[in-house]
C-alpha cells in the first residue's frame, strides 16, 4: 500500500481555494453527524448522484434508502422506499452537491489529504479562481463518466473522489517528475521519494484495473472507479488547455515544460531533493 505524505514542490501562492474546499466539505460531514442516520440516507439520495435519475428524467422514480437501524433478527434492512425528483434542473444540481458529500470521517479524510497533498501545487499553477473552476468541471465529467459505466444504477453517489482525480491528472501533466514523499505498508513501513508520475500512474491503472473487474461482473469495492478514471482523464486533458501560454508563478512556461518532460536528463533523480 502506498501513502502520499507530501510533494517535494514548494508552493509560491497561499493555497486558498484547497484549503477553502476542505473546509466546506469538513463543515458538511460535521453537519451531516449531527443527524439521524436515516435523515443523512434521504440526503444522500437527494443530493447525491444517483445514475438512474438521470438515465429516467422526467418520470417518477423510487428508489430504496438504507435506514440504520437493526431489525428484530439484528439485521439492517432497506426499510424506506423514497420518491426521488427526476426534475432536469435538480439531477443536474446533484452533479454539484454530490461532491461535497462523504460516507464517513475516513471516506473524507482520505479525499481531502489527496486534495491537500496534490491541490496546492495545481492552484499555485492556475490561481484560485481557475481551480475552483478546474476543481468542479473536473467533477461533473467525472460523474458523467460514472454514469456511463452504470446508467441504471439506483444506488447513490456520494463524494470529492472524481475531483480529487481531476486534480491528479493534472498533477501528473504539469508535474511528472516531482518527488512524492510517500510511506509503503509492504512488512516494513518505509519511506520512498518517487516520481509524480509514477506514483499518480501506479493509481490509475489500479482504478482502472478495479473498474473493468466490476463491468465484467468481477466483485470490488463499492467505490466509483469510473468517476476516479473520468476524472482522471478529464484533469490531464484539461489542465494543458488552462496553462497553455500561462506562466507560472516567477517561471516562463516554455522553461518549465522543457525542465518537466525532460525525461532523458539524469539529473531529474536528483531534482528538488533539497527543497
Amino acid at each position: 500500500m502506498l501513502f502520499p505524505l507530501y510533494a517535494l514542490n514548494p508552493r509560491q501562492r497561499f493555497p486558498i481555494a484547497t484549503l477553502l474546499l476542505i473546509a466546506a466539505n469538513v463543515f458538511l460531514m460535521s453537519w451531516m453527524n449531527t443527524l439521524r442516520d436515516v435523515q443523512q440516507s434521504v440526503i444522500a439520495a437527494e443530493y447525491g448522484f444517483v445514475p438512474a435519475r438521470l438515465t429516467n428524467m422526467g418520470k417518477p422514480m423510487m428508489i430504496n434508502v438504507p435506514v440504520q437501524t437493526l431489525n428484530i433478527f439484528g439485521i439492517p434492512g432497506l426499510q424506506q422506499v423514497k420518491l426521488v425528483s427526476t426534475e432536469p434542473r435538480e439531477v443536474y444540481v446533484t452533479f454539484l452537491t454530490t461532491l461535497f458529500l462523504h460516507g464517513g470521517w475516513m471516506h473524507l479524510l482520505m479525499n481531502m489529504w489527496m486534495l491537500w497533498v496534490f491541490g496546492g501545487n495545481i492552484e499555485d499553477r492556475v490561481g484560485p479562481l481557475v481551480f475552483l473552476l478546474f476543481y468542479l468541471c473536473g467533477g461533473v465529467l467525472a460523474t458523467l463518466t460514472f454514469w456511463l459505466s452504470d446508467p441504471a444504477g439506483v444506488m447513490p453517489v456520494i463524494g470529492a473522489s472524481g475531483a480529487v482525480a481531476a486534480v491528479l491528472g493534472a498533477y501528473a501533466v504539469s508535474f511528472p517528475m516531482t518527488k512524492v514523499r510517500t510511506l509503503v505498508f509492504f512488512i516494513f513501513v518505509l519511506i520512498f521519494d518517487f516520481p509524480a508520475l509514477l506514483w499518480l500512474g501506479v493509481w490509475f491503472l489500479m482504478q482502472v484495473a478495479s473498474g473493468i473487474m466490476g463491468l465484467w461482473g468481477h466483485p470490488v469495492e463499492p467505490v466509483a472507479f469510473w468517476a476516479h478514471i473520468g476524472g482522471f482523464v478529464a484533469g490531464m486533458v484539461l489542465m494543458p488547455l488552462l496553462t497553455f501560454g500561462s506562466s507560472p508563478p516567477g517561471t516562463d512556461w516554455r522553461k518549465e515544460t522543457d525542465e518537466q518532460f525532460r525525461f532523458n536528463d539524469p539529473r531529474w533523480y536528483d531534482r528538488k531533493t533539497d527543497e
